[in-house]
């Protein structure tokens, strides 16, 4: 989540898709060249476009866009590979207060397209912009329509505070990206979404490349190789296409937060 690239805001769509490529519905599969084959950074090819078909593939293949503004669409396949297991979830004392005290309010897919506009608008430390481009935008707010991408979203007073969103395929949850305009809010969002996908079957959340927020929630890195391994295994069932806002009518309720968050403020 939150990748450390460098870019510009989004604005409008460029020319980037290769008009010569079909654009893809989402059980189209496209075949992209072995992620063993990256160059030195993990750039695996380029070109194409972000249609629903292709994105699904890319993904269940442990492949993913990010690019600058200024360049063409770039598909990546990093190694090693940052990931987290639901199972090692740290959550520290301090955010265990935040949650008991409810100071958040918790929702899934309430506005993925508020989520994905504020995280492409999030200030990076060392970043001149995002890598969340306008055609990422539209991208993933068509995939979210078609039930792949989801957000998880932390209100204040009625306000939007933070949040994240990533693409769900199998037992798997690919992380894109998270931000926060309070003070603990992305994680408060981010933490029930992955006791809540623990107890959905999710086995593994892809973060794609090391951060400093999602390592001191206790995410790792892993060679490529046993990424892909593990992917291939996951991508069968639980989890098909739809709003989790609807499949998820009790959320945040979950077995961890009826464990640390409900029983221990006396309900």
């Amino acid at each position: 989540m939150a990748r450390p690239h460098t870019g510009t805001r989004p604005g409008p769509r460029p020319a980037r898709d290769d008009p010569r490529f079909p654009q893809l519905p989402p059980d189209m599969r496209f075949d992209f060249p072995e992620p063993s084959g990256a160059d030195p950074h993990g750039i695996v090819c380029m070109g194409g476009n972000l249609s629903p078909g292709l994105l699904v593939s890319a993904y269940s293949q442990g492949i993913f866009p990010w690019f600058n503004d200024e360049d063409p669409i770039l598909w990546w396949s990093p190694d090693p590979r940052f990931v987290l297991d639901p199972l090692e979830l740290h959550v520290s004392a301090s955010m265990r207060k935040v949650l008991r005290k409810g100071r958040f309010e918790l929702s899934v897919d309430r506005d993925f397209r508020a989520i994905i506009e504020n995280c492409s608008r999030a200030p990076r430390p060392g970043q001149r912009g995002t890598w969340i481009t306008g055609d990422m935008v539209d991208a993933y707010v068509e995939l979210h329509r078609l039930g792949y991408a989801h957000s998880a979203e932390a209100w204040l007073d009625g306000e939007l505070a933070g949040g994240c969103y990533g693409v769900s395929l199998g037992r798997v949850f690919f992380g894109e990206s998270m931000f926060s305009k309070a003070d603990n809010a992305s994680k408060a969002a981010f933490i029930p979404l992955v006791w809540r996908l623990l107890d959905e079957g999710i086995a593994l959340v892809d973060s794609q490349v090391r951060t400093a927020h999602v390592e001191s929630l206790g995410g790792r890195d892993i060679p490529r190789a046993d990424y892909l391994a593990k992917l291939a295994s996951l991508l069968t069932g639980p989890s098909p296409p739809g709003s989790w806002g609807g499949r998820f009518p009790d959320y945040p309720s979950s077995s961890s937060w009826e464990r640390i968050v409900t029983r221990r403020q006396g309900r």
